[in-house]
């Protein structure tokens, strides 16, 4: 069933031309209207204002069927036939109601455009009212990593951009800066024991996930790659810095910190790792829920605590387990840090529990040159919760490279 209701409109004698019939301008004057008119009897004629995009027409088709005239109540029935990651199809049958003829069949491919005019993934609340997006063809590569098969999934071309996910979370966490980010080529992996990637019953160390991302970018021939890493992506990225640092351009690290867990978090992690064995993955998930989004998130859109779910339901034990102990054991990389020297940008969401802001900046301090910001409204996954300034942040410091 389509989520816009039908719509009817009057031919008026100005919408005609000088032989009386409907003009095909006027009759693209009523399809909008009928649109607009359906999104106000819906979702909100600010369905799109309220997300911070506009859908820009990109491509229109339209066959004439027959006259319409003066008096005319016509009928548009309005439904989506397709949705991508930022554009969607509309197809519009407009029917006189006096005999059902059919007066026009058009179909009209929108781009979510941002305010700068750059093409934006669909925000949340839009795609819940346009419905589900197509199935994508679009295969990840498969590159071998001592004893693992990751899944690599590439877009676009220009300055390589490495973006690593955190825990319980897979490369999808980043799907908006994947179709977003402008004349990038944009690498995004599910690290071992994740998601498409195969799942080693042992292996999993700090060192192992930083050469699986040296094998990635090997195998597609990129050098060196800013690198993107949110929580245990961040942790990841300071082990290439330690072992590979001839492979980064710059950083970009996302809700992370560069202490190592005390006691009384080493002991936590353990307690997870034993529920994971015992109960499986989600048992997890719903037990770091309350701590990875934001009240305004859990509030405005729920839908994410379901994202969330079912990217740590793509977790297998020996991956989720294997991470817990890679995060309980890991170094202190204040010193690594400190000698960083390239460009970086340090970013945490302003709500973020897991990581605070104070402990954002103090990474940010650490780094030479940083630059520090924070993401309004957002908690520990801020490219989820607040995709369009979050991509804004990295697209703007990308550009300065």
């Amino acid at each position: 069933m389509s989520p816009f209701p039908t719509v009817d409109v009057t031919v008026y004698p100005y919408d005609c031309d000088a032989f009386g019939h409907l003009n095909q301008g006027a009759c693209l004057l009523l399809l909008e209207r009928a649109r607009w008119d359906a999104l106000a009897r819906g979702p909100g004629m600010d369905l799109f204002r309220r997300n911070g995009v506009w859908p820009a027409v990109r491509r229109t088709t339209i066959e004439y069927k027959t006259g319409a005239f003066p008096g005319d109540v016509l009928r548009v029935e309005t439904a989506i036939v397709d949705r991508g990651t930022t554009s969607f199809t509309m197809r519009h049958v407009m029917r006189r109601l006096a005999d059902d003829a059919v007066v026009a069949d058009a179909e009209m491919v929108f781009v979510c455009i941002n305010a700068v005019g750059r093409p934006t993934p669909v925000p949340e609340e839009v795609a819940r009212v346009l419905g589900p997006s197509r199935a994508t063809a679009r295969d990840p590569l498969r590159v071998a990593a001592d004893g693992a098969e990751l899944a690599v999934e590439v877009r676009g071309e220009g300055l390589p951009v490495l973006l690593v996910h955190g825990m319980p979370f897979d490369r999808s966490m980043w799907r908006h800066q994947i179709a977003a980010l402008p004349r990038c080529k944009r690498i995004a992996c599910d690290m071992r024991g994740v998601g498409d990637s195969t799942s080693p019953a042992d292996g999993y160390t700090l060192a192992r996930y930083a050469d699986d991302l040296v094998a990635v970018l090997d195998a597609l021939g990129v050098r060196r790659a800013v690198v993107c890493g949110l929580s245990m992506g961040g942790y990841i990225a300071f082990e290439l810095l330690r072992r590979h640092p001839d492979r980064i351009a710059a950083l970009v690290l996302a809700d992370t910190r560069a202490e190592a867990d005390n006691a009384d978090v080493r002991r936590r992690r353990d307690e997870l790792a034993a529920l994971a064995e015992r109960d499986g993955t989600l048992a997890v998930a719903e037990r770091l829920l309350p701590d990875l989004v934001s009240p305004a998130t859990r509030s405005a859109q729920p839908e994410l605590l379901d994202v969330v779910r079912a990217m740590a339901g793509r977790w297998t034990v020996p991956g989720l387990v294997g991470a817990l102990r890679v995060l309980r054991d890991r170094p202190d990389s204040t010193e690594t840090l400190s000698r960083v020297a390239v460009p970086a940008l340090v970013l945490g969401g302003s709500d973020d529990a897991v990581t605070p802001p104070d402990v954002v900046k103090r990474l940010a301090a650490v780094i030479p040159g940083a630059r520090y910001a924070a993401v309004a409204a957002a908690g520990h996954l801020a490219p989820l919760e607040q995709p369009l300034a979050t991509t804004r942040l990295i697209a703007d410091f990308l550009e300065t490279l």
